[in-house]
């Protein structure tokens, strides 16, 4: 299971509506609002620069993450939207929604290669060619996996890695409704010239 959720820190925003939510912004802050979980919503504020480094971080709205709100209990939230300035496209507000664990949400798990020491097909010349290094998975909130982990051992030159090679945690499924490639063991280029010069050569023959 995951072993660390990212934390994503704000502070509660005084008074509500568009006056508040300008106010915050005058002074280095983006509006945002906490709802879902069978509690109120509740209105926060997050400072810019601690917001757009999270942002360009990348997927921020396919992360769980543990909010820290000062006088608050700690809470999972997802991200449900990111309202940008038109003109400049900088951050206006966020919507955060809270989970429970038995929630369902999307979100990108890493893939790690195991045991390439013990790959034929790289010991023979090939490449490991990742085709996602990440896969979407559709998981329960309390029950999300840390990594999916693909075993390379025995595995020989020419051979695909499909999802459904993969072990996943009861309860977990791929976004993708059909079984699609992962990663392939490629042949060394020296090989791959000589199959092409081979074909060329029977092609001509013919």
């Amino acid at each position: 299971m995951a072993g660390e959720i990212p934390d994503l820190e704000a502070e509660v925003r005084t008074g509500t509506g568009k006056g508040a939510a300008r106010q915050a912004r005058r002074e280095h802050l983006v509006p945002g609002i906490v709802y879902g979980g069978g509690a109120d919503p509740l209105p926060v504020n997050f400072k810019y620069n601690y917001l757009i480094a999270k942002l360009k971080a990348g997927r921020f709205l396919s992360t769980l993450f543990n909010l820290k709100v000062e006088g608050q209990e700690d809470v999972r939230v997802i991200c449900r939207g990111v309202q940008r300035d038109v003109v400049k496209g900088l951050p206006t507000h966020v919507d955060l929604m809270r989970l429970r664990r038995t929630s369902r949400i999307n979100l990108f798990i890493p893939v790690e290669f195991i045991n390439a020491d013990k790959c034929v097909g790289i010991k023979r010349g090939g490449t490991l060619t990742v085709v996602r290094p990440e896969v979407e998975l559709n998981v329960l909130a309390g029950e999300i996996p840390e990594k999916l982990v693909v075993d390379l051992e025995g595995r020989k030159i020419g051979e695909t890695i499909t999802i459904s090679a993969i072990s996943l945690p009861e309860g977990t499924k791929p976004t993708i409704d059909r079984d699609f490639v992962i990663a392939n063991i490629a042949a060394p280029r020296a090989l791959a010239a000589a199959d092409d010069d081979e074909e060329t050569e029977v092609a001509t023959e013919e």
